[in-house]
């Protein structure tokens, strides 16, 4: 039975990888379905620092996105409106056309939004080319949380 449980849990770490290019798939719930799955079958005992570190890393870990996305906005040139807009073209894109939207519809949002606020095509086109990074920026630091989550695990297993 035990091989099975970790059968389980090595498929809810790998699937939490793939919520990376998919958002569709919550990846802090399935990494934690893991660590339950271990708790719960095979009476493994956690410290309560793992537990406080896993869930302060889970909240870094849902607003990476969200974060990067608004730092790179900034940088390359956007106004605060956005930065808000590219905060909740992420939300709205993660659920429109899967992985694809999570990178269009802010580039695309930051634009019209820039264009809006009377900025030049270039300047709208540099806000949201951070968007782009932005982007990148909170997949890179989500797949390292991600992997400091599992290495801790394994650690403290």
């Amino acid at each position: 039975m035990d091989i099975i449980i970790w059968i389980l849990i090595t498929a809810c770490f790998l699937l939490s990888f793939a919520g990376i290019v998919f958002p569709i798939i919550p990846a802090p719930l399935v990494l934690w379905i893991g660590f339950l799955l271990y708790f719960f079958f095979i009476e493994g005992e956690l410290s309560w620092i793992f537990w406080v570190a896993m869930v302060i890393l889970t909240g870094l870990l849902i607003v990476s996105d969200i974060i990067a996305n608004s730092y790179f906005v900034k940088k390359y040139g956007g106004t605060k409106w956005g930065e808000r807009v590219a905060a909740i073209g992420v939300v709205i894109g993660s659920f429109i056309i899967p992985p694809f939207g999570i990178i269009i519809v802010p580039f695309v949002a930051v634009f019209v939004t820039e264009v809006a606020q009377q900025k030049s095509i270039q300047e709208a086109w540099r806000a949201s080319f951070g968007s782009l990074l932005g982007f990148l920026g909170g997949a890179f630091a989500k797949a390292v949380i991600q992997l400091i989550m599992i290495i801790w695990f394994f650690i403290a297993v």
